[in-house]
């Protein structure tokens, strides 16, 4: 009993997740309408996998959840990549200003950790880097602070193959490896399920080709019985029978 529980245990364990999310600040906020003022909660995520990935979203909902679940697939399409070398740090120095913020990141030696504080250091952690100095020296808005930091890791300059650090590829699950094989049989069945229509189309064209000809067939006969029937009147005796009597 015990061997057959543990195995359905296995089969029931959780995956992984490929990205870790990161709430870094709820918001209320309200919209002045007609009737009077519209009350929703603003939800900034950022997301990562610690290999290098990194995301930043912003949803705004009635609900808190829902503002937050908005902002974690904004966060999914604007991934970007981080080059990290190997001693877990970025390759040179950052100095950026986007809006009020103002930025200063520089690589340090390993051991160092992530000298970071705020939204910075929370981005830093989820795309990997972990020997890291850095100053925030504008606006310690945490919106405009995390847009600055993916800004600021958006134009770092990619590392030399040698100098780059190279992560281990997560090995799949029994559970992962099924529904990829159930997505691509539904692809399979999707492609042909439009490739259908296209031969039921070309049948109906033969079939349509196969009647053409017997309606013209039918057609034929009647041209036949018109002209006879113009013909005949030029063959009247009446006038020949006019003639001799005058």
């Amino acid at each position: 009993m015990a061997k057959k529980n543990l195995h359905k245990a296995k089969g029931h364990q959780k995956e992984q997740k490929e990205f870790e999310e990161e709430v870094l600040q709820i918001n209320r906020v309200t919209r002045v309408v007609k009737g009077g003022r519209r009350l929703r909660f603003r939800a900034t995520v950022a997301i990562g996998d610690r290999k290098g990935r990194v995301g930043l979203g912003v949803g705004k909902a009635s609900e808190v959840i829902t503002g937050i679940k908005k902002a974690v697939t904004k966060a999914r399409k604007n991934l970007i990549k981080v080059p990290i070398t190997k001693s877990d740090t970025i390759p040179h120095e950052v100095n950026i200003k986007y809006k009020a913020a103002h930025l200063l990141i520089i690589p340090a030696s390993s051991g160092t950790g992530v000298i970071a504080g705020g939204a910075l250091r929370k981005i830093l952690h989820l795309a990997g880097v972990k020997n890291v100095l850095s100053k925030s020296l504008g606006s310690r808005n945490t919106l405009i602070t995390a847009q600055a930091s993916i800004k600021a890791l958006k134009s770092l300059r990619p590392v030399r193959e040698s100098e780059a650090k190279k992560f281990e590829q997560p090995k799949k699950n029994e559970a992962t490896k099924q529904r990829d094989s159930e997505t691509t049989r539904q692809r399979d069945n999707e492609t042909a399920k439009k490739e259908e229509p296209e031969t039921k189309k070309n049948g109906k064209d033969e079939v349509k080709a196969k009647v053409e000809p017997k309606a013209e067939e039918k057609a034929q006969p009647k041209a036949k019985e018109k002209t006879k029937a113009k013909e005949e009147p030029k063959t009247e005796e009446p006038k020949t029978e006019e003639k001799s009597d005058k």
